[in-house]
């Protein structure tokens, strides 16, 4: 009986590639697309692309729901400020209902003390409002006589607008009551906004007194449910937003002082609200400075003749570019330096969202966003 011997084969051992490490682990391969690797980038995609789609609907909401978002926030904002006082509070042995209600008393105390002192120059200057309209107008059509002649397509436009400012002054001399009707808020106006304001004003100050209290129960609920943020995290960024705070309030107030002083010996009128107007816009960077030296150079316009009339918006510019060059950075320190993109997009982005409230809480809210985000991304 022929037997064939089956033959048998050995498998060889293949030899080693010298770029492949054989112990690396293997990377998963999608057997649908040959051999092409996807690993988790689908995933990875997936989940920025519905990061991306709730930024845009957070956003959306806190534009519509305004008047209910902006007052939280700021107070929210204005609870993180106020930590060094809370401090006190704690030292002082206050119990937390004492404490949260002697801050919530300071704050309004403050904001009180600023309406009062505002008050009676901003009534001025509305009453003011169609005499400054007048004298723009006038200084406008000077500066169109200047500039006829330079061409035939200059004179046409000036001869338009010429012809339109003297009907324009044709009709003031008649209608100055009914200008300053118009611009003047009548009692009806003032009693149609005044729910709003004062429902926007109990919200947030509700929110931060009870913000205040709540606030070291708040920080340990959130620590729980995000392993890598802790107390101390939301401490430290506290401590950096009201030192900024501190800090600026305390440049901004000196500045102030100076402003005050410069525009009283220049001869401008109401010395004082420049001065606090100056404080006041100096919380909002590089916008407000610009909006403050726009006003100053009208105001100087309205005020003095000739090239005297650009002295107080320049000198205003002169002074604000030492403090925010030179000022601000020796005493705020390399610690709080921020880009200066970064800090422009947010001041524009919440100016734009919320308006002047969003542009005074951008900084300090951008300060502390960055340091948690810096707590939540570590190793």
């Amino acid at each position: 009986m022929n037997t064939t011997a089956a033959s048998v084969r050995i498998p060889q051992p293949q030899a080693e590639h010298p770029l492949i490490d054989p112990s690396a682990p293997e990377i998963p391969r999608d057997e649908n697309s040959d051999g092409l690797i996807t690993g988790v980038s689908d995933t990875k995609l997936a989940r920025v692309a519905t990061i991306l789609i709730g930024v845009v609907v957070l956003f959306a909401v806190l534009d519509m729901a305004q008047d209910f978002f902006a007052p939280v926030v700021a107070a929210l904002v204005m609870g993180i400020v106020l930590s060094p006082l809370t401090r006190i509070w704690a030292r002082l042995h206050f119990r937390p209902s004492l404490a949260a209600l002697a801050s919530l008393v300071v704050v309004i105390l403050v904001l009180a003390a600023l309406a009062v002192v505002l008050e009676p120059y901003v009534t001025s200057a509305i009453g003011r409002a169609p005499t400054i309209w007048r004298e723009l107008e006038s200084a406008f059509r000077g500066v169109l006589e200047m500039l006829r002649g330079l061409d035939e397509i200059t004179e046409d436009v000036a001869k338009t607008v010429a012809a339109d400012g003297e009907q324009a002054a044709a009709g003031a001399a008649g209608g100055a009551a009914a200008a300053e009707e118009k611009v003047v808020p009548s009692l009806t106006d003032a009693l149609f906004y005044a729910p709003t304001f004062l429902a926007q004003f109990m919200i947030f100050a509700g929110t931060l007194y009870f913000f205040l209290l709540a606030k070291d129960e708040v920080y340990r609920a959130i620590g729980n449910s995000l392993e890598r943020l802790t107390s101390n995290d939301f401490e430290k960024a506290e401590r950096r937003v009201a030192k900024y705070v501190l800090t600026i309030t305390t440049i901004n107030a000196v500045f102030a002082v100076i402003v005050a002083s410069v525009m009283h010996a220049l001869g401008m009128p109401a010395a004082p609200f420049w001065g606090l107007l100056a404080f006041v816009l100096n919380f909002v960077l590089y916008l407000g400075p610009v909006f403050m030296a726009a006003t100053l150079l009208v105001s100087g316009i309205v005020v003095f003749d000739g090239a005297y009339s650009v002295a107080p918006a320049f000198l205003y510019m002169a002074m604000n570019t030492v403090e925010g060059q030179f000022v601000t950075p020796a005493f705020v320190g390399q610690q709080m330096k921020l880009s200066p993109l970064l800090v422009f997009v947010s001041l524009v982005f919440w100016l734009w969202l919320w308006g002047p409230l969003g542009g005074i809480i951008a900084i300090p809210l951008m300060i502390w966003t960055m340091t948690i985000s810096k707590g939540a991304l570590r190793d």
